[in-house]
């Protein structure tokens, strides 16, 4: 079935298949001009953003996709002459802590939710080894664990390797 508007009248009329349809359904008024009320203020572009926005269907779900997506390393696995060298590079530094030099320390940080972590360098000048915590103290007030250093790396270690001390 068609439509058909009478253009004298206004009245909508059926037409059937087999007739001739002069106008279809709308067709005339889809050139009117926008109705705006007088009553009602127009809404804005940002409310009719929110009204067709997506919702969270499962509350919370786009926080555990991204906790999933976030990228976690494993903590290395450092070999024996690896574990000497930082264990040398920390009686060296700590033998000279008075000196103020600069010194640049890699370190494990694990992660709270998820397994692994990531390693986080430091670089400043240390201040103090703290032995009951096991933390070395810079002086921005950055604490490193000593266990889970993974690389150090000073001029006074390369110097004293390369003097032989």
């Amino acid at each position: 079935m068609w439509y058909s508007v009478c253009t004298k009248c206004d009245k909508i009329s059926r037409i059937r298949a087999e007739g001739i349809v002069t106008e279809k359904l709308y067709e005339r008024i889809i050139l009117w001009p926008h109705h705006v009320s007088a009553k009602h203020p127009q809404r804005g572009k940002a409310s009719y953003a929110a009204q067709f926005s997506p919702f969270a269907a499962l509350a919370g779900y786009d926080g555990i996709v991204r906790e999933t997506e976030r990228y976690t390393e494993q903590r290395p696995e450092l070999d024996d002459s690896e574990k000497m060298r930082i264990d040398f590079g920390l009686r060296i530094i700590i033998e000279h802590i008075n000196e103020e030099k600069e010194i640049s320390v890699t370190y494990f940080v694990p992660d709270k939710t998820k397994p692994g972590g990531s390693a986080v360098t430091v670089r400043g000048v240390l201040r103090k080894f703290e032995p009951q915590k096991g933390t070395l103290v810079f002086a921005d007030g950055a604490e490193v664990p000593a266990n889970d250093i993974i690389s150090i790396d000073a001029e006074i270690i390369n110097r004293c390797l390369f003097n032989g001390i």
